[in-house]
């Protein structure tokens, strides 16, 4: 008797998934595609959030609102997708101290074409940099901004303010040892590793 009521319920956990993956898949489809741009990541996403869908009826966990949790762990996994698919960042990619060519740094935020969740993590970014910017020393902060942001070099600096190329680095290495601290919190809560 207990086997057949156990028997009855599975075959009506498996009703309600099909159902549910019958009236939502395409709307979820859509929500995923929107925001990735690979064809077989957003079929690798759809997959995920239907499987977790699947085990949260096989454990028993009722899910009241499933249009709203289907969406939210897309959300989810789309995020996590961006993450591991990052694969650089500001805060690792700054050139050394005595690196006088440097790197063009922009370039190694994500990019904003990649979707809406990688926009944000780029403003997001770009706001903190600039707010850790404004605590520097103005002569570390100006040093900065010249070679890292307008691509000039420690040379041309040196010539152009009778500072000492040798001095100009100092201040750029303080200047990046600042924004790597004061960059750790928010570096870290959009995947990055501990720097």
């Amino acid at each position: 008797m207990e086997a057949t009521l156990s028997a009855m319920r599975r075959d009506e956990i498996d009703r309600r998934i099909a159902e549910t993956a019958k009236r939502e898949r395409s709307r979820l489809r859509n929500f995923i595609r929107r925001r990735v741009a690979d064809d077989s990541d957003a079929e690798d996403i759809l997959q995920e959030v239907f499987f977790e869908l699947t085990e949260a009826y096989q454990l028993l966990t009722p899910v009241e609102e499933v249009s709203a949790w289907l969406l939210r762990v897309a959300r989810n996994r789309i995020i996590d997708l961006f993450r591991k698919k990052r694969h650089a960042s500001v805060l690792h990619s700054w050139p050394a101290p005595d690196d006088e060519e440097g790197a063009d740094w922009l370039e190694l935020l994500p990019s904003k074409e990649v979707g809406p969740e990688a926009a944000y993590a780029r403003s997001i970014l770009l706001e903190e940099l600039d707010r850790a910017l404004e605590e520097l020393p103005q002569e570390q902060r100006e040093v900065f901004i010249a070679h890292e942001l307008e691509g000039r070099s420690f040379k041309e600096l040196a010539a152009e303010s009778g500072v000492s190329v040798n001095t100009l680095l100092s201040r750029k290495h303080y200047a990046v040892a600042h924004l790597r601290e004061r960059l750790r919190d928010i570096y870290q809560e959009f995947g990055g590793e501990t720097l």
